[in-house]
């Protein structure tokens, strides 16, 4: 099969679909690989190194996108992408559709067969493929909650492990998935004071086998969460519904029972966010104010740390990868049912469940069987 891996063009996104680790078990196997010149300079991977584990190093997106199969990235297309997208072709990333419904509608226009990383499930019943960035997610949102609670970043100039006699920042994290553990086990590592709200008492239980009494743990409802919320240095929003929209879970009316100068980090952005004064950021302008709270929602937050994360993706995806290009598409999903969880449209056609009632009002959209879809 042509496999393409383009440059990312979303706003300081410096990951990239395939390593050249990954690109040489590919070659080995007898396929053809297209790189784009200058995908790898965000995680220092050289056009040479790609070159000497077989891949062809091309110098535009269009030539990728003309000549490829498979397509590879890591973020969604963007909207010059989504141009060069065509029927039958397929795609194979981060898509996040549920707040998008423009990108849904290109999509469909296509043709393409557009599978997201983030609803591929795992026999445990998992998301293998949005692990490991919800690892770095989880782990960085608690380094920038540090870095903009600082008075020069706006925030309320708060150091989270506090000083000898001085109390430590106060931090509630909402969620205790895979974002919401690790942000809780960073922000007790640092010192802070640390409570943890989710549905699941066995995600709880999980999370106190962990940590013990370093974090303080509770049942999420509304009641709880305006509890949790008032008086909180720093808030992490890890509230996941695979493929649909996050839960609102913070409405307006509950920041003015934050600290002044505190900061809310809404690692749940790219499917909607978590906090009803949320709204997608960049790297390059990562923050806003609303009501004297600082938010930071910026939605590709590994994309700042690329090389462990595009190593730590690399890991999940690439025997996916690997199959739809040794098995073809169609034989790939029918075979495995947790890379068919991952088929969000085909051929026109929206196939995941969750996209769909998102979309409904917005687009109209009704969902079609993926069984029958990729028949």
């Amino acid at each position: 099969m042509l496999v393409g891996v383009p440059r990312e063009i979303k706003n300081h996104e410096s990951r990239v679909g395939l390593t050249p680790q990954s690109v040489r078990e590919l070659a080995a196997r007898g396929h053809t690989v297209l790189v784009e010149r200058d995908a790898g300079a965000g995680i220092a991977a050289t056009d040479g190194e790609y070159r000497s584990a077989g891949a062809a190093v091309v110098d535009t997106a269009e030539e990728v996108f003309a000549r490829a199969e498979l397509i590879v990235k890591v973020k969604e297309p963007q909207q010059a992408e989504r141009r060069k997208l065509r029927a039958g072709q397929v795609l194979f990333a981060y898509l996040h559709l549920a707040p998008d419904p423009e990108q849904a509608k290109d999509l469909v226009a296509s043709g393409a067969i557009a599978i997201a990383y983030e609803t591929v499930t795992s026999e445990k019943g998992g998301l293998p493929l949005l692990a490991p960035m919800s690892e770095v997610a989880g782990r960085m949102s608690v380094q920038v909650a540090a870095h903009f609670l600082e008075r020069p970043q706006g925030g309320r100039g708060v150091l989270m492990s506090g000083a000898t006699g001085i109390a430590p920042a106060s931090v509630t994290v909402l969620g205790a998935g895979i974002v919401g553990s690790n942000a809780a086990m960073v922000a007790a590592g640092m010192g802070a004071e640390v409570a943890v709200l989710d549905p699941s008492l066995e995600q709880l239980r999980r999370l106190v086998a962990r940590l013990g009494s370093r974090v303080r743990t509770k049942v999420l409802t509304p009641e709880a969460v305006g509890e949790a919320v008032r008086g909180a240095d720093a808030v992490i929003g890890a509230a996941l519904i695979p493929g649909a929209l996050a839960p609102r879970l913070v409405t307006r009316a509950m920041l003015a029972t934050l600290r002044e100068g505190a900061v809310l980090v809404d690692v749940s952005i790219d499917q909607g966010g978590c906090f009803e004064t949320s709204r997608p950021t960049t790297h390059a302008a990562p923050t806003y104010v609303v009501d004297g709270i600082v938010h930071y929602c910026v939605a590709n937050m590994p994309g700042a740390v690329p090389r462990t994360s595009t190593y730590a993706l690399n890991n999940a995806t690439l025997p996916f990868v690997l199959a739809l290009a040794d098995q073809g598409w169609r034989s790939a999903l029918q075979r495995d049912r947790h890379l068919r969880n991952g088929l969000n449209i085909c051929r026109g056609r929206v196939t995941n469940r969750e996209v769909a009632e998102a979309l409904g009002g917005a687009l109209r959209m009704e969902r079609s069987d993926p069984d029958a879809a990729i028949a």
